[in-house]
């Protein structure tokens, strides 16, 4: 349903032509898009996360279509200082890249080499140095494996079937948001490593299989076209963390770690998951107060002036897998459907 709205809101403002008419009050200077997974379609009926992931020949058209378009694509750095500089005079776009899979070196970095474009990759550092535990994938792999499963709620063991495609859809949703209600990051996982170990599901495999190593990242890095950033040790959602120390741990130590495998210090980050449940006030003022030119969120937006004074509160565009359409990447970009999303308001760094 909530796909449906969406599209739907998509597709009027694209039809009608108000993404046009109202670009000029709401598109803003720039944007930056976010993507993670670029890769061919997976063939399996259930894939939770497949809003996650793009094909390559959608990248591709993508590209292709913004090396002749108006828009500037620019570094976060030459972002960063058009902010400084107040040189707005044409419109720009970063792209970021969240995770580092391996899929990005295969797949989407011969498509940014092809066309001279910059983009961003944020890596968890604990990724590849194969400590990672991306939990959300191993949720997803359980239920896909399994007809039945067993996992414990508040310290009792609980059953549930998931034979069909439409139970295993059902039963992730239900799952993923019982978790995502959790008080914190560490209960969250500690389910998640429960449930894997009661299905066999190898998590560090996962890691192991999905991301790169320091090898490959740093293959990556070698190109001025990549900038590097840090996207903190574990990838866990910092507004769960009630230890401010261990969220500067969190973000500072990622960005050394960077640092020593790959010889320069990033100075660009992105909050993990990074909506409103995952990151706020408590969160930008640390970033800022390390010294993180700036800092990306995924709460959805374009960027304004006066995005200036919140550079470790920015907003992006999701490259969404469910969205595959060129028309809606532009009604996104003109600022139009985020625009209506926020209530008119041009900055929320609340």
């Amino acid at each position: 349903m909530k796909q449906t709205i969406i599209r739907t809101g998509l597709e009027t403002l694209y039809f009608t032509g108000m993404h046009h008419v109202m670009r000029p009050l709401v598109g803003g200077v720039g944007a930056i898009l976010t993507l993670h997974h670029v890769r061919p379609r997976r063939p399996d009926a259930f894939q939770p996360n497949h809003l996650l992931e793009v094909t390559p020949e959608f990248l591709e058209r993508f590209l292709r279509r913004l090396k002749t378009s108006a828009l500037d694509v620019i570094t976060l750095d030459e972002m960063h200082a058009r902010f400084f500089s107040g040189d707005f005079k044409r419109r720009f776009v970063c792209i970021t890249i969240d995770d580092g899979y391996k899929d990005i070196a295969r797949y989407a970095y011969p498509l940014f080499k092809q066309f001279g474009l910059p983009f961003a990759l944020y890596i968890p550092t604990s990724f590849p140095d194969r400590l990672g535990e991306l939990w959300w994938v191993a949720l997803e792999a359980v239920i896909a494996r399994n007809s039945r499963i067993g996992m414990l709620i508040n310290g009792e063991s609980s059953f549930f079937d998931c034979a069909t495609v439409g139970e295993k859809r059902e039963l992730y949703d239900q799952i993923y948001h019982y978790l995502r209600s959790m008080k914190t990051e560490e209960e969250l996982r500690r389910v998640v490593r429960d449930l894997a170990a009661r299905h066999k599901v190898d998590m560090a495999a996962l890691c192991r299989d999905l991301c790169m190593d320091w090898q490959e990242i740093a293959a990556l890095a070698a190109d001025p076209l990549v900038t590097i950033g840090a996207h903190t040790v574990n990838h866990n959602m910092l507004k769960k963390m009630e230890d401010e120390a261990a969220v500067r741990f969190e973000m500072e130590m990622s960005r050394s770690v960077i640092q020593a495998a790959l010889g320069k210090r990033p100075e660009h980050l992105a909050y993990p998951v990074g909506d409103p449940t995952s990151a706020g006030p408590r969160e930008f003022r640390v970033a800022a107060e390390l010294g993180f030119k700036t800092a990306t969120t995924t709460r959805p937006g374009v960027l304004f002036k006066a995005h200036r004074d919140h550079l470790t509160a920015l907003p992006r565009i999701s490259v969404n897998g469910d969205f595959q359409q060129q028309r809606y990447l532009k009604v996104l970009m003109s600022g139009a459907a985020t625009a209506m999303w926020n209530g008119f308001r041009r900055v929320n760094a609340a």
